[in-house]
């Protein structure tokens, strides 16, 4: 039994010799029985391959993410950060734009009457004082602001300065209840007292019993004696209507201040050169009103049905007088 299995032994080993040999002798003469073979077991294996890849790819792409999970968190907060500051930074530059453009507004009308002015900016409303309609501005005695000067924004007359500390000031409001003014009318240059009402509307006493109040007339200050708390030529409001009553001893007029008191931002306090009355220099000027007459002109015949008349410019005719 012994001498069986050698002698099958042996002759599997030469076998496997011959064969050896005979695969590298096709192999020296360009017969690629191995590339071959190689190509059959790449083709066998490719799907293996493919799908052994896909099945464990989302395994790899999970640990992944897990990995840059922190560094994509970190990301994520810089960016919402930066835009918060963004979004901050467009806050503050509209309020910057809103407060320059107001006080250029102010420095204009202040420019126009020759007056020389500090700008505040409006830092607060209302006050712990007696005063009920006050606003508070970052500028005070330091500035040169003292009590009883007026406080005018680009449109005309806000109000005058109750109280100063060094550098803030609080200015009562022409608005107030308690707020009186001498005005007079730019049209007719009459004489009365303007009375603040606790809103955007004004009442006009006219003390000239020979003077008259007309719709839209313009009201300006009349000024005080030394200019203070008043300075003369000040825009203050139009008039809105006429209160034609006989009950009265003068007569009255509802007035609308030039004015927004809930939109100032900034404002300006008249501080000097003020010896000059600007006299009509302030007077806001009323935007031009356009008439227009228009007169149809069909052509001759019949009208046609659906056709859009021409429909032209006529200038007004000028009144002719008779001659004696």
């Amino acid at each position: 039994m012994a001498a069986n299995g050698n002698n099958r032994s042996r002759l599997l080993l030469v076998i496997l010799l011959v064969t050896s040999l005979f695969l590298i002798t096709l192999d020296l003469r360009g017969v690629s029985i191995t590339k071959t073979s190689r190509s059959a077991t790449q083709s066998f294996l490719a799907p293996v391959q493919r799908g052994v890849s896909d099945f464990f790819s989302p395994v790899g792409n999970f640990f992944s993410n897990v990995k840059n999970f922190g560094k994509t968190k970190a990301e994520l907060t810089a960016t919402k950060a930066e835009n918060e500051k963004l979004k901050s930074q467009l806050v503050v530059s509209a309020d910057i734009q809103g407060q320059l453009t107001k006080l250029k507004a102010a420095l204009n009308l202040a420019g126009r009457g020759k007056f020389q002015v500090v700008a505040g900016r409006v830092i607060g409303e209302g006050s712990a004082s007696t005063f009920s309609q006050t606003i508070t501005i970052d500028a005070g005695s330091a500035d040169g602001i003292k009590k009883d000067m007026t406080v005018v924004s680009g449109a005309g007359l806000v109000g005058i300065v109750k109280e100063t500390t060094s550098h803030s000031s609080i200015v009562l409001l022409m608005s107030d209840p308690t707020f009186r003014v001498g005005v007079r009318i730019a049209r007719s240059q009459g004489v009365g007292v303007l009375l603040g009402q606790g809103n955007g509307s004004y009442l006009l006493q006219l003390l000239d019993s020979a003077g008259t109040i007309k719709k839209d007339d313009a009201i300006l200050t009349l000024g005080s004696d030394g200019n203070r708390p008043f300075v003369s030529g000040i825009p203050v409001g139009r008039v809105t209507s006429v209160n034609d009553t006989t009950a009265s001893l003068t007569q009255e007029a509802n007035v609308k201040g030039y004015v927004s008191l809930n939109n100032l931002g900034v404002v300006a306090v008249i501080v000097g050169n003020i010896n000059n009355d600007p006299k009509m220099a302030l007077v806001p000027t009323p935007d031009p009103v356009v008439t227009r007459y228009v007169t149809e002109t069909i052509t001759s015949g019949s009208p046609i049905p659906g056709a859009t008349p021409t429909v032209l410019p006529t200038p007004s005719a000028s009144p002719t007088k008779k001659k004696a």
